[in-house]
């Protein structure tokens, strides 16, 4: 197992010689790999049919895609439509009240924890069923990447029940729209302002966290010309941007009292006395439009779609969509869609997927339906991407490096095993009736949509003593490089 967990590695981490053009099949793979989380059995023909540009202008548009049965999965889970004030009143204040009172109930302590479990519990699961079985595969795709670009840490306090508006009502109507807006919401969201710590930030006694990753992580980057004298002067700018207490629902609100109402002046950008929250708007609206956001929005979105390291040329190319089009994001993401290095064979097949896409990748590939999430959810807190769950300002890397060890290759093996053989709680398939003629080769065709090296063929065979241990063959071929790879 050892051998052949440090052979993964070294294939994973390898970049594979590639032909001058993809085929359309090639292309229409690569497609529903990137764009989505996978294909299914019959996805790649049924893209090739409609058209694999047309496929790509109707995942741009996911409002005019039908999800019937996502939308009814959806119903299951009650937590999803709650208010933040709903939200506390049910969950929050009954632990904090119990706290305050000292109850000597330890079983009524627990039973207040385990009914608060079930909204990260619902938040969990929709997202793995959306990722799933959703017919707007782009549209999760982007959720995923602006969750993790906008982070808020679930255990950090009261965030754990402010996550599902901040995901609802943040997040998702404003990653078809401009930056601007989305970054706008961000900043005003309860729940970042709780995780960054601005909600207690004023005159005097400034928090500079989210002033700081504002503009390091949220738009200018790490390596923009800021200095900390920056930092400082756009904390001062948002004291008073805080939350109202929790019995009041928790909700965004302006403090003008605690706000610093001197001049500042942030970039350059001399803000006068008395300003009050319109300056603080003033300079989102500012960040929003700034070349050096324009290319860290670029390079993130082209890392993500491309390359770990994208080329040059095509973050300068985004980034002038980016700024030509007033952040228009739809735009923005498209314009990395039909660019050559989109298309370029160079990439096909070259970034590792993360434990997210790998999980929800395997289980389309089985055509799997997802019938309770809550132990896929597990799987990815072993395989290293609890949802959710990353603790710093940065979320996830999106980097082959970062998912490419002994550990969580092993899990991700462990977790493909049991996929394989039906034995993955909550996951419903029949892998049996996936088996073609044609052995070993013809099942990777089916759920990798192409073939296995050598190398891995060799392994497989080494692992299995006839082409009827299809379970077997299955594990093997979901945790191999050439399903690992998108």
């Amino acid at each position: 197992m050892k051998r052949l967990l440090i052979g993964l590695s070294l294939l994973l981490l390898a970049v594979s010689p590639s032909d001058s053009k993809l085929s359309e099949r090639q292309r229409a793979l690569h497609t529903l790999n990137r764009l989505g989380f996978g294909a299914r059995p019959g996805d790649v023909d049924r893209v090739l049919k409609i058209g694999v540009d047309k496929w790509i202008d109707q995942q741009l548009h996911p409002d005019s895609i039908p999800d019937p049965a996502v939308d009814a999965r959806l119903q299951e889970y009650s937590t999803l439509t709650m208010s933040d004030a709903e939200m506390i009143q049910k969950y929050y204040r009954p632990i904090v009240e119990a706290r305050r009172e000292q109850t000597k109930d330890p079983q009524a302590m627990e039973m207040l924890r385990k009914d608060a479990q079930q909204v990260l519990g619902d938040l969990v699961s929709q997202r793995i069923v959306r990722a799933a079985e959703s017919s707007r595969q782009l549209n999760e795709v982007m959720v995923d990447f602006w969750m993790n670009h906008f982070n808020v840490f679930a255990g950090k306090g009261i965030d754990r029940f402010l996550l599902t508006s901040y995901e609802r009502e943040v997040i998702r109507p404003h990653i078809w729209g401009n930056f601007e807006d989305l970054l706008m919401a961000t900043a005003k969201s309860p729940a970042m302002l709780f995780y960054l710590d601005n909600a207690r930030s004023r005159r005097g006694a400034i928090n500079e966290n989210y002033a700081r990753e504002i503009m390091e992580l949220h738009t200018l980057g790490v390596d923009a010309r800021y200095t900390q004298k920056d930092v400082t002067e756009l904390a001062r700018v948002l004291t008073g941007w805080s939350i109202s207490r929790p019995e009041q629902g928790g909700g965004f609100v302006f403090r003008r009292m605690l706000h610093d109402d001197a001049s500042k002046t942030v970039l350059g950008v001399l803000l006068p006395e008395g300003g009050g929250i319109g300056e603080g708007e003033r300079m989102i609206r500012f960040l929003a439009h700034q070349p050096a956001t324009a290319h860290h929005i670029a390079y993130k979105l082209a890392q993500r779609l491309v390359a770990d390291e994208p080329p040059a040329a095509l973050v300068d190319r985004v980034a002038k969509r980016f700024l030509a089009t007033n952040g228009d994001l739809r735009q923005t993401v498209k314009a990395v869609i039909d660019s050559p290095e989109f298309r370029d064979p160079r990439y096909y097949r070259a970034k590792v997927k993360s434990p997210l896409e790998y999980a929800i990748s395997a289980v389309r590939a089985i055509d799997g339906q997802v019938v309770d999430a809550r132990p896929i959810a597990r799987e990815l807190q072993k395989i290293g991407e609890p949802l959710y769950g990353a603790q710093p300002p940065t979320g996830y890397s999106d980097k082959a490096e970062t998912w490419v060890n002994t550990g969580a290759l092993l899990n991700r093996l462990n977790f493909a095993l049991a996929l394989g053989s039906n034995k993955m709680p909550g996951v419903r398939s029949d892998v049996a009736a996936l088996v073609p003629t044609g052995g070993i080769d013809a099942f990777a065709l089916t759920l990798t949509g192409g073939a296995l090296t050598e190398e891995t063929r060799k392994t497989i065979c080494e692992r299995v003593v006839d082409d009827t241990q299809a379970s077997v063959i299955a594990g093997l071929i979901l945790g191999s490089p050439e399903f690992q790879k998108q």
